[in-house]
């Protein structure tokens, strides 16, 4: 993953998107609450990928990019665009706080696992392949996952976690570089 910035430039994300985000956040309530707040927010203004400069959708040959439009000033959410070329992917992971997600342009395919073996392995939990429009939210713990832009073309996302990412680098709490047998038709029913 390379990150083109980590401080937000103003006026990035646009101001009507971030104002209802942050009156979702401060509505209180738990992580999944809040992701569920915000992923209605995102749901009725999520933008287009023009957000974005021509030379940013192109993506980035050696993994998928990261531009951070928005971090709000208290520490409360920020919002990134996601940029994925064909097949390129995330290692599985979970988060440091809830997250929600908007695809712009094209698709996300996005492996659920659970922790087996007293934790010592993954083990596949499910998938979800969401195209344009499409917006799901989530909230540790239970967040186990690894997303891929399936291709033909490139996929544009836009990603709201619930912390100051140009303050902490990434929203990442662990990679897990644990066993992951490929999953079994019979294992996402």
């Amino acid at each position: 993953m390379t990150a083109s910035a980590l401080a937000a430039p103003p006026g990035r994300c646009p101001a009507g998107l971030t104002g209802a985000i942050r009156r979702a956040v401060r509505h209180h309530g738990d992580w999944g609450q809040t992701a569920q707040r915000v992923a209605g927010a995102l749901a009725a203004g999520l933008p287009g990928p023009d957000l974005l400069t021509a030379a940013e959708l192109r993506g980035d040959p050696d993994g998928y990019q990261t531009h951070l439009l928005h971090a709000e000033p208290d520490g409360a959410f920020s919002v990134v665009a996601v940029v994925w070329r064909p097949g390129q992917v995330t290692p599985i992971h979970d988060h440091v706080t809830w997250c929600v997600a908007g695809v712009l342009q094209g698709a996300e395919d996005e492996e659920l696992f659970t922790l087996a073996g007293g934790g010592a392995a993954v083990r596949p939990a499910g998938r979800n392949l969401t195209g344009a429009g499409s917006v799901t939210g989530f909230a540790p713990p239970g967040d186990i996952h690894r997303v891929r832009g399936p291709g033909p073309g490139v996929t544009v996302s836009l990603h709201v976690y619930g912390a100051d990412i140009g303050r902490l680098g990434s929203s990442v709490r662990r990679v897990y570089d644990l066993p992951a047998p490929k999953a079994r038709a019979a294992d996402l029913d």
